[in-house]
């Protein structure tokens, strides 16, 4: 891996989650599946059969590519940087842009981006703007679609 894998804490618990929601459920769920699809004979025309190792294979892979993730994690904490005052990897940053439009994100690693909860990764061209940046510092923010310039309003480490 070239990059380091950072990840918070909240982000490190759910991919161990999802992890063993596979390995517990899903997955012998869906080998007795395959297993009861086997048992009735002819596999070439069994729709159970063939797409319950389809399936399968799916499961595995995710099984594998979690565990190389989780084993690769390197665990920041937030709250560690709360005497700081710089934004950090973890910390959550209000902006307020240059039409006064308020807008909060989190920066996180790429195993939890989740752009519906404004959960950024810090690879990002906002969060690369923002990371070692303090409280009022106004920023340029490089995108496709042309410059924008905010200036920072919180930072909080949660």
């Amino acid at each position: 891996m070239s990059t380091p894998n950072y990840i918070t804490p909240a982000g490190l618990q759910k991919l161990k989650e999802e992890l063993e929601f596979l390995m517990k459920e899903d997955r012998p769920q869906v080998v007795k599946t395959v297993a009861w699809a086997a048992s009735n004979g002819d596999r070439s025309e069994n729709a159970d059969y063939i797409y319950g190792k389809r399936r399968l294979r799916q499961i595995d892979g995710r099984i594998r590519w979690l565990t190389k993730r989780i084993e690769a994690a390197q665990i920041v904490d937030p709250k560690e940087h709360v005497n700081t005052g710089k934004v950090v990897f973890g910390a959550t940053v209000t902006i307020e842009d240059e039409d006064g439009e308020l807008k909060t994100y989190q920066i996180v690693g790429e195993d939890e981006i989740d752009t519906a909860k404004m959960k950024i990764s810090w690879k990002s061209p906002i969060a690369k703007a923002l990371l070692n940046k303090k409280l009022g510092d106004e920023i340029e923010i490089r995108r496709p679609k042309g410059e924008s310039y905010v200036e920072i309003r919180e930072i909080q480490y949660i």
